[in-house]
């Protein structure tokens, strides 16, 4: 049964006096009543999950600034994430483009023959077409004077502005010969590259939206390639950041025009983990990694 809510506005002051009673340890209080005038108490708290024997209990001796690294650290790998996310995107926008392009000609995506017949394309095809309309690139203004199919757009100019969450539900929903050729780009299965795809669009805007991403559990799990190097024990489950990353780096390689960013990308990600992870208990097994989680065999080739 459904109660009210009850809980009241409090000011800061009380904030911490709050956070002390749970046995936080907040030994310099204008530093911490200014950290909580910029990020949300609310915030905060989710933040103090990972430093807590069960709810809104710290464990003893747990100090404001201990998760207040853990905010910073996760803000600098979210970064990290966010950065690889846009090489993955733009590279399968421009698979996607050509592939499709070459297939079906400018306007294949129209047409909903060149579709499973159980994709909702009316409805995905109706949404492009708004993010058309809404769209502010000089590129669009000049197709809508000049050209008579507009708010259709070539495939190649419509890969540029549709979401990626558009992007993943066309992917999804095209048939298995188009599926397998982009796929194969990325040396995976065409379901498993279109459930990985799916996972990097939440994990895409879990960053967008500034969220904890560190020891999150997953709400959209990826369908994991197969082999042993996918499973227990070299990688625990695909619920939490391991599992995210490793598709990733895969996906980075696959680029080759960004060969060089992945290896940097994989380093700055070795350095941060290995150098700022929180100290809360097993952070480790927080993110799903593995003791030598670095030595993971899609890590290291």
């Amino acid at each position: 049964m459904k109660v009210s809510y009850q809980k009241k506005w409090l000011p800061i002051s009380e904030q911490i006096e709050k956070l002390e009673s749970h046995g936080l340890v907040v030994s310099d209080k204008p530093e911490a009543e200014k950290f909580l005038r910029h990020l949300n108490y609310y915030r905060f708290s989710g933040y103090s999950l990972a430093f807590e024997t069960f709810r809104h209990r710290f464990v003893p001796g747990t100090t404001f600034e201990q998760i207040r690294q853990a905010y910073e650290f996760d803000r600098a790998l979210r970064d990290l994430v966010y950065e690889s996310m846009e090489v993955i995107e733009l590279d399968v926008r421009t698979t996607v483009a050509y592939s499709f392009g070459k297939a079906y000609q400018a306007f294949g995506h129209t047409d909903p023959s060149n579709f499973f017949r159980t994709f909702k394309h009316a409805n995905w095809l109706a949404k492009l077409r708004e993010e058309s309309d809404r769209s502010r690139e000089r590129f669009i203004d000049h197709f809508k004077q000049r050209y008579s199919e507009y708010p259709d757009l070539p495939i190649w100019v419509a890969t540029e502005i549709m979401s990626f969450g558009a992007l993943s539900r066309m992917i999804e929903g095209m048939g298995r010969d188009d599926q397998k050729y982009i796929a194969h780009r990325y040396g995976m299965q065409p379901q498993t590259f279109a459930s990985c795809l799916h996972h990097l669009v939440y994990v895409r805007n879990i960053c967008a939206h500034h969220a904890r991403l560190w020891d999150r559990s997953w709400a959209i799990e990826p369908s994991l390639p197969h082999g042993k190097k996918w499973e227990p024990p070299l990688l625990p489950g695909s619920d939490r950041l391991f599992a995210s990353l490793l598709i990733q780096y895969t996906l980075l390689n696959r680029c080759a025009a960004e060969k060089p960013f992945a290896a940097d990308w994989k380093q700055r990600v070795e350095t941060l983990i290995n150098n700022q992870l929180p100290t809360c208990p097993q952070p480790l097994e927080q993110m799903g990694l593995t003791p030598n989680w670095n030595e993971h065999p899609v890590w290291t080739r």
